[in-house]
C-alpha cells in the first residue's frame, strides 16, 4: 500500500513539474538578471536592426531552433526596421557563458541601442515576440 501511495505522489508531483516547465517554455519575458546590458554589432556579428533586433541563440541539432529561425525570420519580414541575428552557441561559449544562455533556442529582444529588453527560452510564439517588440521599439 505505502508503494502504491508513494508512485502516486511521484507521478503528480511529475506532472505539476511537467505542466509549469510546458508553461514557461517559450514565454517571453522580462529577465532580472540582464539588467542593463547590451549587445552590438561585435557581440552579434551583424548590425543591430534600426528599431529593435531579435537575436538567437541555436545549436546544430536542436529541432526547436529551425521552428524558431522560421518564426523570427517571418516577424523580421512583417516588422520594418527589425532585424534577426542567429547566433552559433558552440561557436560563441564566451558570450553564451556572459548572457547566462542555459539552453536553445533562447531569443533576446534588443531595443535599438542594443540593451537587451526581453529574454524567451524555448519556442517562442509569433504574438509573444511580436507583443515583445513593442516594449522594445
Amino acid at each position: 500500500m505505502n508503494g502504491l501511495v508513494l508512485c502516486v505522489a511521484v507521478l503528480a508531483v511529475a506532472s505539476v513539474y511537467g505542466v509549469l516547465h510546458r508553461w514557461r517554455s517559450g514565454r517571453v519575458r522580462v529577465s532580472g538578471r540582464d539588467g542593463e546590458k547590451r549587445l552590438g554589432a561585435a557581440e552579434l556579428g551583424e548590425a543591430l536592426g534600426e528599431r529593435a533586433t531579435l537575436v538567437q541563440f541555436s545549436s546544430a541539432f536542436c529541432a526547436p531552433c529551425r521552428a524558431t529561425r522560421r518564426v523570427l525570420g517571418e516577424v523580421a519580414g512583417m516588422v520594418p526596421g527589425v532585424s534577426h541575428v542567429e547566433i552559433d552557441a558552440e561557436d560563441q561559449l564566451d558570450l553564451v557563458r556572459d548572457l547566462g544562455i542555459l539552453k536553445t533556442p533562447t531569443v533576446l529582444v534588443l531595443d535599438a541601442g542594443g540593451r537587451i529588453v526581453r529574454r524567451a527560452t524555448g519556442q517562442p510564439r509569433k504574438a509573444d515576440v511580436i507583443a515583445a517588440l513593442g516594449e522594445a521599439v
